[in-house]
């Protein structure tokens, strides 16, 4: 009884956890929007800011809808991050150092693409023993 008392009380602590990630969330888009709007300009980089806190709001939403966070949605935000980061250092950065973070972004993408399809085995695998079909 305790140790279910116990569970639902992370589960509360969590959902707060992430309505807290949601709002802050909001508040960083709105922010940056704002932003946009005083220096009438939009570049690259401030897109592909919108782009990493659109992806967030899809992972808490996904993460409401079945109660897991899809793997491969975190991979994206690493990889957009790292995208742009390099397209806010590219002046100054070292060409090994690019090499580095660009190889990053391949191991993040190849590392999407084996989670991905790990993820459609594995439902395969489900759907088989429901229906009672052997692996």
């Amino acid at each position: 009884m305790r140790l279910v008392q116990m569970a639902k009380f992370i589960e509360q602590i969590e959902k707060i956890l992430l309505i807290l990630i949601m709002l802050a969330t909001l508040v960083a888009v709105g922010d940056e929007i704002l932003h946009m709007i005083e220096y009438r300009k939009v570049e690259l980089s401030d897109l592909l800011l919108l782009f990493i806190y659109a992806e967030v709001i899809g992972m808490l939403a996904a993460y409401y809808n079945s109660s897991r966070i899809p793997v491969t949605l975190p991979l994206i935000i690493a990889m957009t991050a790292l995208s742009r980061m390099i397209i806010l250092q590219s002046k100054e950065l070292d060409k090994i150092v690019l090499l580095y973070e660009s190889s990053s972004i391949l191991l993040l993408s190849i590392a999407a693409v084996i989670m991905s399809l790990k993820d459609k085995i594995s439902l395969e695998k489900l759907r088989n023993r429901h229906l009672g079909k052997p692996e």
